[in-house]
């Protein structure tokens, strides 16, 4: 794996650094994010609910508050359809508690995946027309792209208002109220450009309490809109969306309103996810320990038990309802082992030279697949599209490699494909079996020629070097000010020189190990690396180090720790390969 560093001018760290009032450290990360003007990197260190724009600068927000007044005012019948994941849960979760606090009672409906499949889908609305036909109908998370689902809904009498963020393949919507900022264009640098659909909601109700308010409507003072920041935080970190701009502002502080969450279906979640009430919560534990369960229902079986979690009071059904997503998260486990074995034996025998790769098995399960392709795309670094069988069609998931836009390698394979859509990281795709091989082609092929014939080579780019005596809990407190990282705002890696292991690494679970380091003073460092104990380093010799620094929670105790990444013989030039 190659290292990578481009080092920047001591003067203009050290500038930098001086007129924040902030270390070296912390100013050349900065620099390295792009942030180069103070008033800029002030804003980052310290994002304040205050600095959230207007939400009717936002296309069609107005029109959309506009119909919402006028269903809180009458009373209308209202249907809320969200995506089963968790920015669709989370969407749903916020809208209707909102909705019931004006004494409404909508319906909420999550697609059924085997039955109806992904989104705004005709099966998906004839199910929810079941309990009669209501006056407006609010789909979250999906129907950018489903003219004909609108048209059928119209012809019926019934308004509808489209909250989403993924990509248009198409022209806008003809009918509707349609939220989405990649469809109605703007500046690409527009704070609330990269919001996912619950940010979305959020700047919606904010609009509507907003309107209300000036009207001296009772409820609207009632509600505090902070305390649906924890929903917030959960689906912007879990949808991949960038963390800067509205995101940054939303996530930070919603990360603090969830480890501190009045709401008992997150609590109870939190529990079997062994995350304890005032816990410090990173993003890393929506992505791998409250993300999966909730998306685990949706996966394997009805989404609205994840929505009804989060809107219940009810402290027996919260436990229950825990406890069954646990449950169906463990089953997911095991079918997404399995998968990602086959995955990878496939790679390996059959595609090894593909730029883009393209797996399918009519074995598997299309509610895992998603999980198998980010895995399959990080071991590989290679663009990966994972297909399921679903009736005559091979339906998945892809995921990509920094700077490649599924989408639009998508685009060119359109007229292979049944139904596609997503974000540039993460897309989901269904097409006609006999299309397979010709799309396995044609995807290659767009990502070859986007890489120009060369394999993209895996490397890490290191954000900083440091010194063992630097790597304190003073530092630990200081990157705390960066949180919290994910996309557009990653996690920095760190290089140190010359480290010396004190003894030979701890191995567990034949797959990771644990390690001790001592720095120049003798004090002990702790780490762990993951899904390295093939590559055990030396002992006593020294080795250039690239971690990352985490705190560990255990026995209520905060432990700095380090995470060992990747290491090479001492001296290396930090372009090279370890």
């Amino acid at each position: 794996m190659r290292w990578i560093y481009t080092p920047l001018a001591t003067a203009e760290v050290e500038e930098f650094s001086r007129r924040l009032g902030v270390s070296p450290v912390i100013a050349e990360l900065l620099l390295r994010n792009g942030l180069r003007e103070t008033d800029a990197a002030n804003r980052f260190l310290h994002p304040a609910l205050a600095e959230l724009q207007d939400p009717f600068l936002l296309t069609n927000l107005g029109a959309a508050v506009t119909r919402l007044k006028q269903a809180i005012e009458r009373r209308e019948k209202l249907v809320v359809l969200g995506d089963y994941d968790v920015d669709g849960v989370g969407s749903t979760a916020f809208l209707v508690s909102v909705l019931r606090r004006f004494g409404l009672d909508p319906r909420f409906v999550v697609p059924r995946r085997l039955e109806e499949g992904y989104g705004l889908s005709r099966g998906a609305i004839d199910r929810a027309l079941e309990a009669g036909r209501p006056d407006l109908f609010i789909a979250l998370d999906c129907g950018t792209n489903s003219h004909d689902e609108l048209a059928y809904l119209q012809a019926q009498g019934v308004d509808a208002i489209v909250i989403d963020h993924h990509r248009s393949k198409e022209k806008p919507l003809g009918g509707g109220i349609l939220i989405n900022p990649h469809v109605h264009g703007g500046a690409e640098d527009t704070p609330w450009r990269n919001l996912c659909t619950v940010g979305l909601v959020f700047k919606l109700v904010h609009g509507l309490l907003k309107q209300l308010r000036a009207e001296n409507h009772p409820v609207a003072f009632r509600i505090k809109l902070k305390e649906y920041l924890d929903l917030v935080a959960m689906g912007t970190v879990a949808d991949l969306v960038p963390l800067v701009g509205e995101n940054r502002i939303l996530s930070y502080h919603g990360l603090r309103i969830l480890q501190q969450t009045q709401r008992r279906g997150l609590r109870a979640l939190m529990d079997v996810a062994g995350l304890k009430l005032g816990q410090e919560i990173q993003p890393d534990d929506i992505s791998f320990r409250l993300g999966p369960r909730i998306n685990a229902s949706g996966r394997l079986a009805d989404a609205a038990l994840s929505v009804e979690l989060m809107l219940s009071d009810d402290a027996v059904f919260c436990a229950d309802a825990a406890r069954q997503l646990d449950g169906f998260n463990r089953e997911r486990q095991e079918i997404e082992r399995q998968i990602t074995e086959t995955a990878e034996r496939m790679v390996e025998e059959l595609y090894g030279g593909a730029h883009g790769l393209v797996l399918f098995s009519e074995e598997w399960h299309p509610g895992v697949v998603g999980i198998v392709a980010s895995r399959v795309t990080r071991k590989y670094h290679r663009p990966c599209i994972v297909l399921g069988h679903e009736n005559s069609l091979a339906k998945g998931s892809g995921r990509s490699i920094y700077g490649l836009n599924l989408v639009e390698m998508l685009g060119t394979c359109a007229d292979l494909l049944s139904s596609w859509g997503g974000h540039p990281m993460a897309v989901g795709v269904s097409l006609p079996r006999a299309n397979l091989e010709v799309f396995r082609e044609r995807f290659d092929g767009a990502v070859r020629t986007w890489q120009r014939g060369q394999m993209a080579e895996p490397g890490l780019e290191i954000s900083c070097w440091l010194t063992l005596e630097q790597v304190r809990d003073t530092l630990m407190e200081e990157l705390d000010t960066l949180h919290p990282f994910g996309q557009g705002n990653p996690e920095p890696v760190f290089g140190i020189r010359g480290a010396r292991f004190l003894q030979r690494p701890e191995v567990f679970k034949e797959q990771h190990f644990r390690f001790q380091l001592g720095d120049e003073r003798g004090r002990r460092l702790y780490g762990v690396a993951w899904k390295l104990a093939h590559r055990l380093p030396p002992v006593g010799v020294p080795v250039d180090l690239a971690v990352q620094l985490a705190w560990n929670f255990y026995n209520d105790r905060k432990l700095l720790q380090i995470e060992l990444l990747d290491w090479r013989p001492g001296g290396a030039d930090a372009q090279g390969a370890s």
